[in-house]
């Protein structure tokens, strides 16, 4: 039902797909960029259920209840519950979210770097520590509306020089239009 309500959106809306997703490819953190407006999410998971790529997100395990939460479970989220560990500390996000991919044999967790819709000087770096905590590679999944295209960017396995990753993935993301060129990615 969601691939043929996506498949209306994208033949309404005049969008395409670049599917390049890695073969054979079951687990990874992708980054969604540039994240510049509410359209996005709409766009982003119709252009993931036609590319048959299995995106989930996560929330926190609070907002999964009733009918929001069969909605939300519906469109890809998964609940993050940060249940205590040795010593009494709550789990952080971040070690959450590897804990999800360790878990599991086949997990794609779609993560925001801007962590905002509105233009950031420096991305957020957790979907980075989660790729390298977890040993899966970060897959750039982007919108780019000047083209009116969805697709699948770079793919990167995360080897410790965070910074210089974190900017490969930004010099391929500015080439992108997202629906506000103003809040893109400096």
């Amino acid at each position: 039902m969601m691939k043929f309500l996506s498949r209306i959106v994208f033949w309404l809306s005049g969008w395409s797909l670049n599917n390049q997703w890695p073969k054979g490819l079951k687990k990874a953190v992708l980054i969604a960029i540039p994240h510049t407006s509410n359209w996005d999410i709409l766009y982003a998971r119709a252009a993931f259920f036609l590319m048959d790529i299995p995106v989930r997100f996560t929330i926190k395990k609070e907002v999964m209840v009733g009918p929001l939460g069969w909605l939300l479970k519906g469109l890809g989220a998964i609940a993050i519950d940060r249940k205590r560990i040795p010593g009494g500390k709550k789990q952080t996000y971040t070690e959450s979210m590897v804990t999800m991919l360790n878990e599991r044999d086949e997990l794609v967790i779609m993560v925001t770097p801007e962590g905002t819709r509105g233009q950031v000087k420096k991305w957020k770096s957790g979907f980075y520590h989660i790729a390298l905590g977890a040993n899966v590679p970060v897959v750039v999944g982007y919108l780019d509306y000047k083209k009116k295209e969805a697709g699948i960017g770079p793919c990167i396995y995360p080897d410790g020089n965070m910074d210089a990753q974190i900017e490969e993935l930004k010099v391929f993301g500015r080439t992108v239009t997202g629906r506000h060129p103003e809040k893109g990615i400096l």
